[in-house]
């Protein structure tokens, strides 16, 4: 049985507050709270391929979820396919992870835990999540979890999911414009220093297993695979899967420092 894509258009709370990070009209980030604090802060960065239809609205239940279960979570809206290319995105996905801690503290500091901060992405958004923790994340970030990561755009391309939108999102293939592939694919790119979990569906038909695997392997993340699990389960918080993905998410956020 395929599973329900409901979870995108399912009614959601209006964010909290909303910051900008930038001076562009989609330099900015929706914030939900916790009932209480102090909390840890999560910047959620949202998938749908980098394709410019899909923003960080089909999150919004995701990140309901993610408050209701004690976390203060920023959900960042960043350039997508067409408006300035993979520079572009890059640059303020970059401009949002560093200036969201401090952002959200001045917002909400009763709330907002000083110890630290994870960053999560689902799908496309997974795939920056894992470039960032890879070009190297400023404190307070203490860990990455990526949901169903595009963890591998030369394969990503080669098996052409969602008709080209790696092609799209890069400006063409490995061949063409291979300099590209080598900044973005995370399996190109140094292993992260900060711990990385991997949580992926092996029932995931729109980023195939594979990809997650393949990155694992390379860079040394704990790969957490739901057997039962599809790429929109690990969306939605009235899926089985969800308490596996608030699980990933805690063993970062309450992880025992370093002695």
């Amino acid at each position: 049985m395929a599973e329900s894509r409901d979870v995108l258009a399912r009614a959601a709370s209006e964010p909290d507050a909303v910051v900008h990070y930038g001076p562009g009209p989609e330099q900015l980030a929706d914030l939900r709270f916790p009932d209480r604090g102090p909390a840890p802060l999560l910047v959620l960065l949202h998938g749908g391929f980098w394709r410019p239809e899909w923003d960080r609205r089909h999150t919004r239940p995701m990140a309901d979820g993610l408050a209701a279960a004690g976390f203060a979570v920023a959900t960042p809206e960043y350039a997508r396919t067409g408006h300035g290319g993979w520079s572009r995105t890059a640059a303020d996905v970059a401009r949002a992870v560093a200036a969201l801690p401090d952002l959200v503290a001045a917002v909400r500091p009763d709330v907002v835990h000083a110890a630290g901060a994870v960053l999560v992405g689902h799908s496309a958004g997974g795939q920056l999540t894992l470039w960032c923790a890879s070009s190297g994340l400023p404190a307070p970030y203490v860990g990455v979890v990526a949901i169903a990561p595009v963890a591998d755009l030369t394969a990503a391309h080669r098996l052409d999911l969602d008709a080209g939108a790696v092609a799209a999102l890069l400006g063409g293939s490995p061949e063409e414009v291979p300099d590209r592939y080598a900044a973005a694919d995370p399996c190109r790119l140094t292993p992260p220093a900060l711990p990385v979990v991997v949580v992926h569906g092996a029932r995931d038909e729109q980023v195939p297993l594979e990809l997650s695997q393949r990155y694992a392997a390379q860079a040394g993340a704990d790969l957490r695979v739901l057997p039962s699990a599809g790429h929109f389960d690990l969306i939605d918080p009235n899926s089985p899967s969800w308490l596996h993905v608030l699980e990933s998410i805690s063993d970062l956020c309450y992880r025992p420092p370093p002695r």
